[in-house]
Parts: structure tokens; sequence; C-alpha cells
């Protein structure tokens, strides 16, 4: 029943996972959504203190929000990039 391909009981078809899946494969797709979430929140974040930033003047702040920006979007691209090598 390994072999990935579904099997018929009273009208409903079952899929089984791949053989080549272990017990933490779930995981692996939980902790990397957890990772985009985070690095979403980084940068919305990043935005928000470049907003403020900007509204008061002052550099500082703003310089934040972009270096947070910008460390979430790397981020983002190393998690794509960890995706392709997934699929």
């Amino acid at each position: 029943m390994g072999s990935g391909l579904g099997f018929r009981t009273g009208g409903y078809r079952y899929m089984e996972p791949p053989s080549r899946w272990t017990a933490d494969s779930s995981k692996v797709v939980v902790m990397g959504m957890d990772d985009k979430i985070d690095n979403k929140t980084e940068e919305l974040g990043g935005k928000a203190k470049e907003k403020v930033g900007k509204a008061t003047d002052d550099e500082d702040l703003e310089a934040e929000g972009k270096a947070d920006q910008t460390s979430s979007n790397l981020k983002q691209a190393g998690e794509k990039i960890k995706d392709a090598f997934r699929s």
C-alpha cells in the first residue's frame, strides 16, 4: 500500500501518502509555513516602521524599516529556493 496509490472502500477513494514520506514530513511543511508567516510579518512591520519614520521625520526609524523589509525579502527568497528543491 505504500506506493502512493489510492484504494477504494465503500465508494470512497482514500489516498495513501507516498512511501518516501516520513512521520516528520508534515512538520517540515508546517515549519516552512511558519517561516513564511514570520517573514511576511517582518516585512509588514518594516513597512509600518518606514511609514512612521517618514511621517515623523525620523530617519533612523525609516532606515530600520527598510532594513527589516530587505531582511524579510532575502529570507522569502531563501524559502522560495528551498520550496523549489522540495518539489
